[in-house]
């Protein structure tokens, strides 16, 4: 079955920097497209960063610039790595499965997320 599971999560103090993993089994990851999600406390989902079956990781404005998305198919792995950080990405980091490697299809299954504290 789908598995994601997130990990690289903690605090952090502004400014700071954190690298999250996401290592996935269960389907052929090199077939997908693979997202990185996230909820900040009483918010709803925020899409950050996904790979595309195009090799091309793209990244939503809030984060362009801090974060970068990377894969390795080999290592059936996902990583955001988040630069500079501020107490507004302070969220549950999640790791979602896409239906196809278009990253326009969508997600269908997601992990269990990873926290992220941004904090002095």
């Amino acid at each position: 079955q789908v598995q994601l599971v997130e990990s690289g999560g903690g605090l952090v103090q502004p400014g700071g920097s954190l690298r999250l993993s996401c290592a996935a089994s269960g389907f052929t990851f090199s077939s997908v497209s693979m997202n990185w999600v996230r909820q900040a406390p009483g918010k709803g989902l925020e899409w950050l960063s996904g790979f595309g079956g195009d090799k091309i990781g793209r990244h939503a404005d809030s984060v362009r610039g801090r974060f970068t998305i990377s894969r390795d198919n080999a290592k059936n792995t996902l990583w955001l790595q988040m630069n500079n950080l501020t107490s507004e990405d302070t969220a549950v980091y999640y790791c979602a499965k896409g239906y196809s490697n278009l990253l326009s299809s969508g997600m269908d299954y997601w992990g269990k997320g990873t926290l992220v504290i941004v904090s002095s």
